[in-house]
């Protein structure tokens, strides 16, 4: 047997962040486009934007900048705060996991 959980955080206009979230942004920022982020995760692009712009919206901050093309093009990089954003959420669910884990072993027949 082992213990199964999700967390997210959200705010009132929605979900903040998540841990499939967490491996959109972190995809974003390896590949510097939200199209090639997408297409990693199985995701439409129509999908990936709806999600990082739902997050947008429920953050004080944005947490992504798109750049429009150029001599290299364009592409989407991650802001200080949405790196920031995810450090603390990926500290938070390693915490929660060692807790329910810790519960858990002391609970379990």
């Amino acid at each position: 047997m082992k213990i199964k959980s999700k967390i997210w955080i959200e705010t009132e206009e929605g979900i903040l962040i998540s841990e499939g979230r967490v491996q959109l942004l972190k995809l974003i920022e390896s590949t510097g486009s939200l199209n090639k982020a997408a297409k990693a995760m199985n995701l439409s692009y129509q999908k990936a934007w709806k999600l990082v712009d739902a997050s947008n919206k429920a953050s004080k901050f944005p947490l992504i900048e798109t750049q429009v093309g150029g001599n290299k093009g364009g592409g989407t990089v991650l802001t200080p705060y949405g790196k920031l954003l995810i450090e603390s959420f990926e500290s938070i669910n390693s915490a929660c996991w060692d807790f329910l884990d810790k519960e858990f072993k002391k609970y379990s027949v």
